[in-house]
C-alpha cells in the first residue's frame, strides 16, 4: 500500500494510524530519517502524509464559525499547525502523533483566527453572556425578559447593560442576516437574504426556506412591540437607524441598543427553541 493511499484512507477515520506492518514500518522509518538526520524528503513525505489531519480538525472547527468563514482558509492555517507538530514531535518519548498533533493544528487555526479579528474577545464574550442571559430568563419566565431582569442576570445596572448593548453594535457583530446560522439545524446553510429572494430553488430548498421564514416571522411577532418595530423598518423597510429614531422619538444611539437587544433575542430563540 502507497502512503498517499493509506492518507486517503485514514481520513474519514479521523486517524492516520497505519493499518499493516509494511506501512507501519515505512512510517517509522520516515521518523527516524527525519529526527535522525533532518532530511528534508523525510519530513516533506510526513507532511503528506498527515496533512489528512488538518482537514479533519479544520471541518470541526469551522462547524463553529459563521458562514463566511472558509474552510479552506482554516486548512492553509491548520497545516503550519501541522509542520510544528511534526518538527517539535519526540516520538522516543512514546506519545501518539495523532493527538499532539491535533491540539497544534487547532491550536494554530485559532490564533490565526484570533490575529485577523479586529472585534475584542472581550466584546464577543459580552454578547454571548448577553445572549445567554436572555435564552435563560426566557426559558425561567416564559415571557420576553425587562431590562432590569437581564440586567440583574447579569450582575449590572441598567444603565451598563445599555452601554453594553451599544458597545455589541458597534462591533457589526450581529446582524439578521447571520442568524439563520445561528442554531444546530442542518438548514443552517441560508442567510435572511436568501429567504427573502424568489431565485430558482429545488422543492425541499424551497420549503425549507419557506420554513424558516415562518420561523422567523413567528419569533419576531412575539417580541415586544419596540423591538419588532424596529426590526421591521430596519430590514423590511430599509429605513437607518436615524429615521426609525425620528418615528419612535429617541436617539439614533437608542435605536441601536434595541436592534442589538432584539437580535442577540432571536439568536438565543433559535439556538434553543422552545
Amino acid at each position: 500500500m502507497s502512503l498517499a493511499t493509506a492518507s486517503v484512507r485514514s481520513t474519514t477515520k479521523a486517524t492516520l494510524v497505519p493499518d499493516d506492518p509494511e506501512l507501519t514500518a515505512l512510517i517509522q522509518g520516515l521518523w527516524e530519517d527525519y529526527k535522525g538526520g533532518g532530511t528534508t524528503e523525510a519530513r516533506e513525505r510526513l507532511i503528506i502524509h498527515y496533512s489528512p489531519l488538518v482537514k479533519f480538525v479544520a471541518g470541526r472547527v469551522a462547524a463553529g464559525l459563521p458562514q463566511n468563514i472558509e474552510q479552506t482558509d482554516l486548512v492553509s492555517y491548520g497545516i503550519f499547525g501541522l509542520i510544528d507538530a511534526i518538527d517539535k514531535f519526540e516520538p522516543e518519548r512514546g506519545f501518539k502523533f495523532e493527538t499532539y498533533a491535533i491540539a497544534r493544528i487547532k491550536g494554530a487555526i485559532i490564533d490565526e483566527l484570533r490575529s485577523i479579528d479586529w472585534v475584542p474577545r472581550s466584546v464577543r464574550a459580552k454578547a454571548r453572556a448577553v445572549e445567554r442571559a436572555y435564552s435563560k430568563l426566557e426559558n425561567e419566565l416564559r415571557r420576553n425578559p425587562q431590562d432590569g431582569e437581564v440586567a440583574k442576570e447579569l450582575g449590572m445596572t441598567e444603565d451598563e447593560l445599555g452601554a453594553t448593548l451599544s458597545q455589541i453594535s458597534f462591533t457589526g457583530l450581529v446582524a439578521l442576516d447571520d442568524l439563520i446560522g445561528a442554531g444546530n439545524s442542518e438548514r443552517s446553510g441560508s442567510t435572511l437574504g436568501e429567504t427573502l429572494t424568489d431565485g430558482a430553488h429545488n422543492p425541499v430548498e424551497a420549503f425549507e426556506v419557506d420554513e424558516m421564514k415562518h420561523l422567523l416571522a413567528d419569533l419576531i411577532n412575539r417580541m415586544p412591540d419596540r423591538e419588532r418595530l424596529v426590526l421591521t423598518l430596519y430590514y423590511y423597510e430599509a429605513l437607518t437607524l436615524a429615521e426609525i429614531g425620528q418615528v419612535l422619538g429617541v436617539t439614533e444611539s437608542r435605536v441601536c441598543q434595541i436592534h442589538t437587544k432584539a437580535i442577540l433575542q432571536l439568536r438565543a430563540r433559535l439556538a434553543n427553541p422552545a
